[in-house]
């Protein structure tokens, strides 16, 4: 008997209802960005990065882009990054996001302030220009500048970012390596790549008191970085209970809900603005 005949299956990247809604979505998600960018409508939001041995002492900040929408709304970039990173709408933010940046640093004498990029900016010589202008403005900004790269994108052309980080760590720059233990890191990479931080992915770290599983993974990341000569960052640290076993193991800052939200006018920056205009 001959086989039934076999139902006819929708080719590979056809039309569907999903996959239309999908694309809607990143359609309005890049016009609006676009949009963002073009009215320079995109700020930072500061959020603090603790020591873990002195909780109410900040040991830098992090700064996360946002953009403004048409009716004001300020969006966070979870809500449209993976829809920019790979286009040249990504390489703008990251100007932008470094360029609001060194001016923050130069207006507050003695921060340190974190500024992500991605590893597809480097060579992207707007993205140089404005750094090297803001170094040489001023002369200390640099060894109070910290660039984050995620681990994935760092993987993305590994040779080519050691390459650079070494070129601007002779400038005093400091790197972190965000959400550390998400994607897939090849020890022979971290070992080559000298990055100055490490920043534990918020995926481990969130209600950590409570995961055993957890409590072994970001130990053992922990013992790496340690390994390594690598400052430890935990990010989305969000309760008393993880805050304790996180500085048990030895985490050398934390980041996250329970110390402060990020927010766009932090009382130090209002504090820079007042004695400008005093």
């Amino acid at each position: 008997m001959p086989p039934p005949p076999r139902k006819k299956g929708r080719k590979a990247g056809s039309k569907t209802p999903l996959n239309e809604a999908v694309a809607q979505r990143d359609r309005n998600i890049l016009a609006m960005v676009t949009r963002a960018v073009e009215r320079k409508n995109v700020m930072l939001a500061y959020q603090p990065v603790v020591m873990a041995q002195r909780p109410k002492r900040a040991a830098f900040f992090e700064g996360l882009i946002r953009v403004m929408d048409e009716t004001g709304r300020i969006i966070p970039a979870r809500e449209f990054i993976d829809t920019v990173e790979n286009k040249e709408l990504g390489r703008q933010l990251d100007c932008l996001a470094l360029e609001i940046g060194l001016d923050t640093l130069r207006r507050v004498p003695g921060l340190r302030l974190a500024i992500n990029m991605s590893a597809r900016s480097i060579g992207y010589e707007p993205w140089f220009s404005i750094l090297r202008d803001g170094l040489a403005a001023d002369p200390t900004v640099a060894e109070r500048l910290i660039l984050e790269i995620t681990e994935q994108s760092a993987m993305v052309m590994p040779e080519i970012v050691t390459v650079f980080m070494k070129d601007l760590q002779k400038e005093g720059i400091s790197f972190a390596l965000d959400d550390f233990g998400a994607g897939y890191t090849s020890f022979r990479y971290l070992r080559d790549f000298y990055f100055d931080i490490l920043k534990i992915d918020g995926e481990f770290v969130r209600k950590i008191a409570h995961s055993a599983d957890n409590q072994v993974l970001v130990q053992a990341l922990v013992d790496v970085a340690r390994h390594f000569d690598m400052f430890t960052v935990a990010e989305s640290v969000e309760t008393a209970q993880d805050v304790a076993f996180l500085t048990a193991a030895g985490v050398d800052c934390l980041q996250g809900y329970h110390f402060a939200a990020p927010t766009t006018r932090p009382a130090w920056l209002e504090r820079a603005e007042a004695r400008r205009t005093a």
